[in-house]
């Protein structure tokens, strides 16, 4: 059988790599970057899985991980699978509910926290959980709750692993771990029910990392990754992994909200996200053209038509450029196309994979048009990530791509796209019922999408549980809309209703700033934002821009009345997921009255 992948991964690189910088991460008192060595990476397993042994933590054992991406998630993580030990990662956002009912589900004894709002949580749910004894902090600068006596830091925690008699059992354990061990359990916070574990072995990511070699050719040991989207999300997760088995540096960006920032700081050659940055480089670069004028915007707007041509219209097509178009090209290549990935902070790009939610089609082309190879990819926590990707050169606009080498795809009923692979998991923890009901009589895993195969590339239409009904018997597939309005400068975030009503409407958070901006030009006076909302002037520029966005959709498809919010959704009220996902059953029962008064007669 041999042991698990991942039980020693770290010393082994070690081994190859010594003093190379493998982490970074942005120390916040200093306002610097701070450079961890892989054998001093490898130094902190080493303390940690020691640790866990003194802690009494026994094999196959669940620990939380409650924190923010840290550089302390790994050390944990790795000190972890040298002990055998079940990792369980918390979204640093979860609420005290959500993180007791975890706690609560998984037996955790001992949880690992990032900083001071996840500490408070913690204790509080400390008080209701008879199991959790302990908590290990990250950050030395939380201060703990009064009559905290049991709480420790991490500091301490490594101290405690600096016992070389400890060592034994470290190695003997590393030595039984096999494939067949559990690696982490990951709680998916479903935009439709209750939070349900999903079960992650060692053999998930062996698989999952090797199928990778094949496809993401020029990944290499000379990448430098950010690690933007947290380390609790399977994308993330399986992404770093496999950045750490081929010996790139992965820079830490422990604030979500500074990517802009940080990202100019490292300028990497590659960083998973979701659609939602690439939405907002899209919206900022549209915004800068339409201030832009006289020649300026002339070369900009060509720059886009260039691009689209060069890129979509005949490379994406197996087209050959003419000579005019590639001199063209390239002339922009120089000037606009590398000012504008500078700006961003990835004029060093190398790859960019994007997955998680549906890519606005306007948006991919937008990015691909530029030069910037994002690789759309598509994959569940349930399938450890990756099912099917594109790359550099071989996409399609629209499409999530081409399966990977060792997964198997095919189309169900309902146009369901059905898995089998090693990287599937083995089931829900604790949830036997749930865990029969997600695979097929022969063992196919059921996505709960649907889609199409054409060219062996793989098409997402809808989720199949999204499909709304109108009351006239008429399907709508909501994403779909909501995908191609969410890039208007003026919406944010969009919902769409349709189940059982007789026409469409839509919840709509407008970006606030744009829509104070437009008042302004337009000299419109207002108190605050539900009465610039309500203006006929607002009510009508919304009206326009939603007309104009949806006239390929069919009539029944057609948004007839929309309700513009004052405030954003929310996970504090529960509308939100972590991964920031709408749960539509919660903003049916949070926004019903606006509901109701766009059905009234």
């Amino acid at each position: 059988m041999g042991k698990s992948f991942l039980s020693d991964l770290v010393f082994r690189q070690a081994k190859k790599y010594g003093e190379r910088v493998a982490i970074k991460y942005r120390d916040y008192s200093l306002s610097t970057w701070i450079s961890v060595s892989w054998n001093k990476f490898a130094e902190k397993v080493k303390c940690a899985s020691r640790a866990m042994v003194a802690l009494g933590v026994k094999e196959q054992e669940n620990v939380g991980v409650f924190s923010q991406n840290m550089p302390e998630c790994f050390y944990v993580d790795f000190g972890a699978y040298a002990t055998r030990v079940v990792t369980i990662p918390l979204y640093a956002t979860s609420s005290e509910a959500q993180v007791h009912y975890i706690v609560q589900d998984a037996s955790i004894r001992y949880l690992f926290v990032g900083e001071q709002y996840q500490y408070e949580v913690a204790r509080r749910v400390q008080g209701l959980c008879k199991s959790l004894k302990q908590i290990v902090i990250f950050d030395s600068n939380v201060k703990k709750l009064p009559g905290d006596t049991n709480s420790i830091y991490f500091d301490e925690f490594l101290k405690m692993g600096e016992d070389e008699s400890l060592q034994a059992e470290v190695e003997k354990r590393t030595e039984a771990s096999s494939p067949e061990d559990l690696a982490n359990i990951l709680y998916t916070s479903g935009t439709t029910g209750e939070s349900k574990g999903v079960m992650l072995h060692h053999s998930c990511f062996e698989y999952g990392i090797k199928a990778h070699y094949g496809r993401l050719k020029t990944l290499s040991d000379k990448d430098v990754i950010m690690n933007f989207l947290p380390f609790t999300h399977i994308f993330e997760r399986a992404w770093s992994y496999l950045c750490i088995d081929r010996g790139c540096t992965l820079c830490v960006n422990l604030r979500p909200a500074d990517i802009q920032k940080t990202i100019k700081e490292i300028r990497p050659t590659a960083m998973c996200s979701v659609p939602r940055f690439w939405e907002k480089v899209y919206a900022g670069v549209m915004d800068k053209i339409n201030e832009t004028t006289g020649i300026k915007k002339k070369l900009m707007l060509d720059a886009l038509k260039v691009g689209k041509e060069y890129n979509i219209d005949c490379l994406m097509n197996g087209k050959e450029p003419s000579g005019i178009l590639k001199m063209k090209y390239k002339f922009y290549e120089k000037t606009i196309y590398s000012l504008l990935k500078k700006t961003i902070g990835i004029e060093n790009g190398n790859f960019f994979p994007t997955a998680g939610a549906a890519i606005p089609p306007k948006v991919e082309e937008f990015v691909r048009s530029v030069g910037i190879n994002m690789i759309a990819g598509y994959g569940l926590t349930e399938t450890t990530a990756t099912v099917t990707c594109q790359w550099i050169d071989d996409y399609k606009i629209g499409s999530v791509g081409r399966v990977l080498p060792g997964v198997q795809i095919k189309i169900g009923e309902n146009n369901e796209v059905l898995v089998k692979a090693e990287t599937v998991t083995k089931g829900y923890y604790n949830k036997e019922a749930m865990t029969k009901e997600s695979f097929t009589p022969d063992g196919w895993f059921r996505t709960g999408d649907a889609g199409y195969i054409e060219d062996g590339r793989l098409y997402l239409t809808d989720r199949i549980k999204d499909l709304f009904k109108t009351s006239n018997g008429k399907y709508i597939a909501p994403q779909a809309i909501e995908t191609k309005l969410v890039v208007d400068k003026y919406i944010d975030q969009i919902s769409i209703i349709a189940d059982q009503r007789k026409y469409v409407s839509a919840l709509i958070v407008p970006e606030y700033s744009q829509v104070k901006a437009y008042a302004e030009s337009k000299g419109i006076k207002y108190s605050d934002m539900k009465d610039l909302l309500e203006k006929p002037e607002i009510q009508e520029l919304f009206r326009m821009r939603i007309d104009t966005l949806q006239q390929e959709f069919a009539h029944y498809e057609q948004i007839k009345k929309f309700t513009l919010l004052p405030e954003p959704f929310s996970m504090e009220k529960g509308e939100l997921t972590n991964t920031l996902k709408i749960k539509r059953p919660v903003l049916m029962k949070n926004y019903a009255e606006q509901i109701e008064k766009m059905y009234e007669e």
